[in-house]
């Protein structure tokens, strides 16, 4: 006997959207379920909530989940000599919960596990890193799932936790989706926050990751009680596609080059923005007086927007120092907006962080420094992101510049 439920796998989908149409679905009844045999990927606090979710749920029912294996990568080397293994976090979960770990570093060759003897029927990928093969999902019985902290399309990628915030967008949402064996974040949408989400009212990575990993969570369950997962056997259907994916906003990997700020275009709410969203930002300066080095500036502790500063005539990116030799020195710079935002202490490329001139006098950058006949002014000549460019292709042997 089959059930006919229709639109069921829209239910949590935003209204009048493009991506979702109404269509009908077929399910299995309970008669027709086998328990799932998961095989879980992830690596880090978001991943872990959705295993601890599906952990509490095969503890209470294995009839529903029968077994979980978790794969995640390998540690990696850290710390000086590269003598300490930085385990991935959900590495220790696995073990604290006795589920067999499989570390892997690529697909490639690798055979999935047979629990008691029984083939995995269900993979789950959540913040993972790796992109599981056709080879895998072709040869799972329910194909795969993955939970992913946006509303898809909307901030598809590796980092949409820094993006949504980067953006400055004021909602949060997640989606679960099936497994594409092509495409990161193409496959169908089984759920999804409705539009436009929540208000997530946050300022930090951690603090949105603590509101969309249990929501995340708690989604991926509903999914497997539901069922909806036997929606998404069909994996060479497509909900998103490179159309679809092409006008929503993206979420790539964070670099260097996103720190790297760009004192022409960058207003002040963006400098304070980004420091706090993904951490220490960083400029270049030019050290020789003919200008063909730079070295990396540090800004360490970030910048504090300054209501109350002296008037500074310098242009955007000129640094200056007020009270200089007196204990209320402080540095400051004047943004493209005109704001003026105060500098604490900075780190200099192969230096250690200081006072700004007392870390430039140790880095030796004597050349890049000038203080004027009333100590007014601290002449430190940043370098533009068009200066970066031009110095990097005109030299190879440039030091800290991406």
């Amino acid at each position: 006997m089959r059930l006919l439920l229709r639109n069921r796998v829209l239910r949590n989908s935003p209204p009048n959207t493009a991506l979702l149409k109404s269509r009908t679905r077929y399910y299995t009844t309970k008669n027709e379920f086998e328990p799932l045999r998961i095989l879980f990927c992830g690596s880090d606090e978001f991943s872990i909530a959705s295993l601890l979710k599906l952990y509490d749920e095969h503890q209470k029912s294995k009839e529903v989940i029968k077994s979980i294996d978790v794969v995640c990568r390998p540690g990696k080397p850290t710390g000086r000599g590269l003598k300490t293994i930085r385990e991935v976090p959900i590495a220790k979960v696995a073990n604290k919960l006795y589920l067999p770990l499989h570390q892997i570093d690529t697909f490639r060759a690798w055979e999935p596990p047979k629990p008691q003897g029984q083939p995995i029927n269900l993979v789950i990928a959540v913040s993972f890193g790796l992109f599981v093969p056709r080879r895998i999902l072709g040869g799972v019985k329910y194909g795969g799932l993955n939970v992913h902290p946006s509303i898809l399309p909307d901030f598809h990628g590796a980092a949409p936790l820094h993006h949504i915030l980067l953006s400055g967008c004021k909602f949060a949402g997640v989606t679960v989706q099936t497994l594409h064996p092509k495409h990161f974040d193409q496959g169908k949408i089984l759920a999804q926050t409705p539009s436009p989400g929540w208000e997530h009212k946050c300022s930090t990575v951690p603090e949105l990751l603590g509101q969309v990993a249990p929501k995340g969570s708690d989604m991926l369950l509903d999914c497997i009680k539901d069922r909806l997962y036997l929606a998404g056997t069909d994996i060479l259907e497509k909900v998103q596609d490179d159309e679809t994916t092409k006008i929503a906003r993206a979420a790539p990997k964070i670099t260097p080059r996103d720190r790297h700020v760009d004192w022409d275009t960058w207003t002040a709410e963006k400098i304070l923005r980004r420091h706090q969203v993904i951490g220490p930002l960083w400029s270049s300066a030019r050290v020789n007086r003919d200008n063909s080095y730079e070295r990396r500036i540090i800004w360490s502790t970030g910048f504090e927007l300054c209501e109350d500063a002296p008037e500074v005539r310098l242009p955007a990116r000129q640094p200056m120092v007020s009270g200089f030799g007196t204990p209320s020195q402080s540095v400051y710079i004047r943004t493209c907006d005109n704001k003026v935002l105060r500098i604490f202490r900075i780190k200099i490329e192969g230096g250690s962080q200081a006072d700004p001139i007392q870390a430039a006098l140790r880095a030796s950058m004597n050349d890049s420094i000038t203080l004027s006949n009333d100590s007014s002014l601290f002449r430190f000549p940043l370098s533009s992101t068009r200066d970066v460019e031009k110095l990097s292709k005109a030299t190879s042997s440039t030091k800290g510049v991406e």
